[in-house]
C-alpha cells in the first residue's frame, strides 16, 4: 500500500472476497468491527467455536497423523531391510533423510502465501494430501539410491504446505487465548503418529511380511500411501474454508467469526484484495525481528528433535528384537500426547507462552545426558519419555508466533511459513551427526542446542516486553511522544495508510502475549 494514501482513500478500497461475495472489513477503520462482542454475539461465538472444533480439529488431526507417518516411515523401513535391499551406505541413508527436508523448506513459504490469497483450505489441502500419498506409495518402486533420493525430495516438497497451512488456518478461526490448546491437539497428531506409525510398521512386519513378492518396507509405503490418498479425497468435502469463503456459515456466524478476531487485535483479520497483499505481508514478516528470533529458536528445537528421526534405532539399543523395538516406540509418544494437551491447556488458561517454552528445556537436556552416559535399559528408556518435551516447545512456538505477529493475515501466514521452513533447515544437517551405536556426538550437540534455544526465548521475551511498553506509550494520547515512539507511529500510519492519531488509537488495548 502506498504510504501516501490518505485515510479517506483507504476507506474506499473495495475489499471483498470474490469467492463468496461477502464484504471484508477495511483494516482498523470500522470501530463497530473491533468493539467487544455483545452477549448475544458471544452466544453465537461459543456455538461457532464448538462447530469449528468438531469440523476442523478431528480432520486435521487424522491427516497430520498420516503426514507424519509418511514422513517418518523411512526410519521404520530401515529396520525392515530398506538399506540392505537398496544397497545404501550409512551416508546415503542420511542423505535420503536430509533430502526430504530440502524439499520441505522450498515448498512452505509460497504455499502459505497462495493459501492466504486463495482462501480455500479444503481444495488446497486435498490436493497436497493426495499428492504426498501418491509419492509415498510410489517410493515402494525405487530400486536404488538415486530413485530414493528423488522420491524423498519430492515428498518433502508436496508435504510442505500442510503443517504451516493448518497453523495459519487455525489462526483464522481462533483467538489468541484459544490457539495453544487447539494447535496442541493438531500438533499431537505427530505424537500419535509416532505411536501408530511404529505399531502399523510392526503389524506389517509381523503380518504381511513378503506377500506377493514384495518386501515389508515396500508394503509399508504402499499401504500408508493409499490411506493418505483416501483421506486427501475426503478433505475436499469435510474441511471448512476461511470465515469469508466458507459457504456453510450463516451471515450472523460469518460476522461474529470475523468480529471476534478483530475485537482482540483492534483491527479486522483480513487482507486487501489481490496477491499484492501477500507480497506485502512477506515483506512485513521479513522486516520483523521477531520472525528471525522465532525461526532460529524453532530451528534449534527441531534440531534437538532430530533424535525422533532415529527413534526406532535408538530404541533398538535397548537390546530387543525388531518387532519388540517397534512396540516399545509407542508408549513414549502416547505419554507425550497427554503431556502436550495438559501443557497447552494451561498455557491458554494462564495466557502465557514464555514459561511453557522454557520449562521443557532442562528435561530434554536430562534425557540427552542419560542417553550419553548410561547403558542401563531403565534410564535409557525413561529418557525417551523426557525427550518428548521437544514437541511441547515446538507446539508452543506456533501459538506464540500467532499472538506475536498477529496482523495482517498475510504477514502472519508468511511468518509461520518462514519459521517452519527455517526450522526445517535443522533436519537437513542433523542426520549427519547421528552415528551409532550410542549417537554420542548427537547427544552432546543437542545439549548445546537446547541451551541456545532457551537463551533465544529469553531474548524474545525481552523484545515483547519492550514492545508492550511501547504500545502503552503510543496509545496514551494524553502524552507527547518521544522521537523514537513518534517514528514508530509514523511507520504504523504509513503501513496502514491512516493518520498518526488514528494509528495511535488503532492498537488501543492490544498487548502481546508473553
Amino acid at each position: 500500500m502506498d504510504r501516501r494514501m490518505s485515510e479517506d482513500t483507504i476507506q474506499n478500497v473495495p475489499t471483498h472476497n470474490s469467492l463468496k461475495g461477502r464484504p471484508s472489513y477495511p483494516l482498523g477503520q470500522d470501530e463497530a468491527t473491533t468493539a467487544p462482542l455483545t452477549p448475544a454475539e458471544q452466544l453465537v461465538a461459543n456455538k461457532l467455536r464448538r462447530k469449528i472444533d468438531i469440523r476442523i480439529l478431528p480432520v486435521v488431526f487424522v491427516v497430520y497423523i498420516m503426514n507424519f507417518v509418511d514422513r517418518t516411515n523411512y526410519a521404520s523401513a530401515r529396520l525392515q531391510g530398506l538399506e540392505e535391499d537398496l544397497s545404501l551406505t550409512e551416508t546415503e541413508y542420511q542423505a535420503g533423510l536430509s533430502a526430504f527436508y530440502v524439499g520441505y523448506m522450498i515448498g512452505q513459504v509460497p504455499s502459505n502465501m497462495t493459501l492466504a490469497w486463495f482462501g480455500r483450505p479444503s481444495m488446497h489441502m486435498a490436493i497436497v494430501t493426495c499428492a504426498w500419498g501418491t509419492v509415498s506409495a510410489l517410493t515402494a518402486l525405487v530400486r536404488g539410491f538415486s530413485g530414493l533420493l528423488a522420491c524423498r525430495l519430492v515428498l518433502g516438497f508436496v508435504e510442505a504446505p500442510f503443517f504451516p497451512g493448518v497453523m495459519f488456518a487455525l489462526s483464522k478461526w481462533y483467538t489468541r487465548d484459544e490457539l495453544a490448546f487447539r494447535m496442541a491437539i493438531f500438533f499431537s497428531g505427530n505424537l500419535f503418529a509416532g505411536a501408530f506409525g511404529h505399531l502399523l510398521a510392526a503389524g506389517i512386519l509381523g503380518g504381511i511380511g513378503h506377500a506377493l513378492g514384495l518386501t515389508p518396507w515396500q508394503w509399508l509405503y504402499i499401504i500408508e500411501g493409499a490411506i493418505t490418498v483416501t483421506l486427501g479425497l475426503a478433505l475436499y468435502f469435510v474441511l471448512p474454508d476461511f470465515p469469508e469463503t466458507w459457504k456453510s456459515l450463516s451471515q450472523e456466524e460469518y460476522e461474529v467469526a470475523t468480529r471476534r478476531l478483530a475485537a482482540e487485535a483492534t483491527e479486522a483479520d483480513v487482507d486487501k484484495a489481490g496477491f499484492g497483499a501477500q507480497i506485502k505481508g512477506l515483506k512485513l514478516a521479513l522486516t520483523d525481528v521477531k520472525t528471525y528470533l522465532f525461526a532460529v529458536a524453532q530451528m534449534l528445537v527441531l534440531a534437538c528433535g532430530g533424535l525422533l528421526n532415529y527413534f526406532p534405532s535408538i530404541t533398538a539399543t535397548l537390546g530387543y528384537s525388531h518387532f519388540t523395538t517397534l512396540l516399545l516406540c509407542a508408549p513414549p509418544h502416547i505419554f507425550a500426547i497427554v503431556w502436550i494437551l495438559i501443557h497447552a491447556w494451561l498455557s491458554d488458561k494462564l495466557k502465557t507462552r514464555f514459561w511453557f517454552f522454557i520449562y521443557p528445556a532442562p528435561l530434554i537436556i536430562v534425557s540427552f545426558v542419560l542417553l550419553l552416559t548410561t547403558n542401563s535399559v531403565g534410564p535409557r528408556y525413561f529418557s525417551l519419555f523426557l525427550v518428548q518435551g521437544q514437541n511441547l516447545m515446538g507446539s508452543t512456538t506456533f501459538a506464540w508466533i500467532s499472538s506475536s505477529i498477529p496482523r495482517p493475515p498475510a504477514k502472519r501466514a508468511a511468518a509461520i511459513a518462514i519459521v517452519n521452513s527455517c526450522a526445517s533447515l535443522a533436519s537437513v544437517w542433523t542426520p549427519f551427526i547421528y552415528f551409532g551405536p550410542k549417537y554420542e556426538l548427537a547427544m552432546e550437540v543437542n545439549i548445546g542446542l537446547a541451551v541456545l534455544a532457551s537463551i533465544l526465548a529469553v531474548a524474545l521475551r525481552f523484545v515483547l516486553v519492550k514492545s508492550n511498553e511501547e504500545l502503552a506509550r503510543i496509545e496514551d494520547t494524553n502524552i507527547a511522544l518521544s522521537e523514537k515512539d513518534l517514528a514508530k507511529v509514523q511507520k504504523i500510519a504509513g503501513v496502514e495508510g491512516v493518520s498518526i492519531d488514528t494509528a495511535r488509537k488503532m492498537h488501543k488495548g492490544f498487548r502481546y502475549i508473553i
